[in-house]
C-alpha cells in the first residue's frame, strides 16, 4: 500500500485552495467570521461557567435574549462596549 501522505493537506493550505490567500476579500472575510464565532464560543462558555442563562445574562447588560442568542451563535455585529459588559 503506498504512503498518500504527499496527499494531505494542511488547513492552511485548504483555505488558501478555496479561499484564496490572505490578504484577499474573500480569505480575509472568512477569517473575520471564523474570530467571531470563536468570541460567541468564548461568551457562551463564561455564561455556562456562571451558570446564567441567556435571559439573565441580557439583563445584567441590558440587552435582548436574541441579541445574546446571536452573539454566542457567530458574533454578529458585537461592539467592544457590549463585550467589556460582558466581561464585567
Amino acid at each position: 500500500m503506498k504512503n498518500n501522505e504527499s496527499n494531505i493537506k494542511t488547513w492552511s493550505q485548504i483555505k488558501d485552495t478555496q479561499y484564496g490567500k490572505k490578504g484577499t476579500l474573500r480569505r480575509d472575510q472568512l477569517d473575520r467570521e471564523f474570530e467571531a464565532f470563536k468570541i460567541g464560543l468564548l461568551l457562551r462558555n463564561a455564561r455556562v461557567s456562571k451558570k446564567m442563562t441567556q435571559e439573565d445574562l441580557a439583563k445584567v447588560i441590558d440587552k435582548k435574549r436574541t441579541y445574546i442568542s446571536r452573539v454566542e451563535n457567530d458574533g454578529s455585529n458585537i461592539t467592544l462596549k457590549t463585550l467589556f459588559e460582558i466581561v464585567e
